[in-house]
């Protein structure tokens, strides 16, 4: 990067409140099937940042049910893995975005111990995740009461089933951000919030009903115009903790969650996260 284009950067990411100091930034990353590491390597490339991978002393079985066994058994008895010690000396860099799979609606449990063992006060931390149906809002809400002396910005968070989408939608999150310069589209406001008719009923249903832990009912919907298609804010009724739980109950829990769906041309609907 040579140092006029740096220096622009540089100036977008002041107007955005964004510390750079005309440093390379770190990409700090855990990940346990591949599908964050590959947002971290994706990010680190555009940025021409500096990259670590956290590792545990003991790893993660590979398989999925050892997996969330160990860990519920760590969540249930207050217990953090021990990770490695990094490489890279944190208290250089000012600007870290720091990365993980959701694990039980927040990030996985090596994250909790790096936030246990290193103090990011005064840093600014741009978070980005993978998961299987959400997890970001919650996982950022929980860095900022570990770390509160850290500014946590606006971060990026992506599917496990459309990774294929994951480096165009970087592109257009580090260009936002002010964090790279170049030509992207700036997205319009959702429309005003109205009851779901039974058009946009089907197209919420196709979108989440195969998928097994979202069981809702949309009851509102805003809209957006984006470059390959439509964009679906609903709200709706979480009814799995009443239909799940108690079975002879058919009244909704009164829980609402907001899931995003988008309706690419051509193409079926597709849930792109869920904020609860």
């Amino acid at each position: 990067m040579n140092f006029f284009k740096w220096i622009m950067i540089t100036a977008m990411a002041l107007m955005c409140g964004i510390n750079v100091n005309a440093q390379k930034p770190l990409v700090l990353y855990y990940s346990q099937t591949s599908n964050t590491k590959a947002v971290a390597e994706e990010i680190a490339t555009k940025l021409g940042a500096d990259i670590e991978e956290i590792a545990l002393v003991t790893p993660y079985d590979g398989d999925y049910k050892a997996t969330i066994e160990r860990s519920k058994k760590e969540r249930e008895q207050g217990i953090t893995p021990e990770i490695k010690p990094l490489k890279v000396d944190v208290a250089k860099y000012d600007v870290i975005f720091l990365g993980y799979p959701i694990w039980y609606g927040t990030y996985a449990p090596p994250i909790a111990t790096l936030l246990n063992k290193v103090d990011l006060s005064g840093k600014t931390i741009v978070p980005f995740c993978t998961f299987g149906s959400g997890g970001l809002e919650s996982s950022a809400a929980n860095l900022a009461h570990a770390q509160p002396k850290a500014k946590i910005l606006d971060g990026y968070g992506v599917r496990a089933a459309r990774m294929d989408a994951m480096p165009e939608e970087v592109d257009q999150f580090l260009k936002e951000s002010g964090f790279i310069e170049g030509p992207y589209v700036k997205l319009p406001e959702f429309s005003k919030p109205h009851a779901v008719n039974d058009a946009e009923a089907k197209i919420f249903d196709a979108a989440v009903g195969n998928y097994p832990m979202i069981k809702a009912k949309a009851v509102e919907v805003a809209t957006r115009s984006i470059p390959y298609g439509i964009e679906y804010l609903y709200t709706a009724v979480d009814m799995l903790s009443v239909s799940d739980l108690r079975p002879e109950k058919t009244s909704f829990s009164g829980i609402t969650i907001k899931i995003y769906v988008t309706v690419a041309n051509g193409k079926l609907p597709v849930f792109t996260r869920v904020v609860r």
